[in-house]
């Protein structure tokens, strides 16, 4: 069994899809819309398969319990400390907040947290 996708609302649509391909290098497919409804829609897929869908709509608000936007954290495996360091620091150079590291968490991970496209944590790990 493996995760299909992971979804998230976000208020800008076309930034998280820019976010995500210049950092994370993500392909996007094309724009779904949905005329109807006004939903809208991108899956970005990544180097190893995973996908994330972002996804927008009229009159979303962060307290709606249908449509909630964001998640706790989504976690990149980078492959190197290296590789994480130069990541932090390009977000950081960009003007996105790191919460915490890099560094090496109790529990073994090397890491650093972000604060990345509509405030949505990111960690980076080796």
């Amino acid at each position: 069994m493996e995760i299909e996708h992971i979804a998230m609302y976000v208020d800008d649509l076309e930034g998280a899809k820019a976010f995500f391909v210049k950092y994370f290098e993500a392909e996007p497919n094309e724009l779904y819309h949905n005329p109807n409804t006004g939903f809208r829609s991108y899956f970005l897929t990544f180097d190893d398969g995973a996908r994330l869908e972002i996804m927008n709509r009229p009159g979303l608000a962060a307290d709606t319990k249908d449509f909630r936007k964001g998640f706790i954290h989504m976690a990149f495996r980078l492959g190197s400390a290296e590789r994480v360091d130069a990541l932090t620091e390009r977000l950081r150079a960009d003007g996105y907040e790191v919460l915490s590291g890099p560094r090496t968490t109790g529990d073994g991970y090397y890491e650093s947290c972000i604060a990345g496209i509509e405030g949505c944590q990111i960690e980076l790990t080796i």
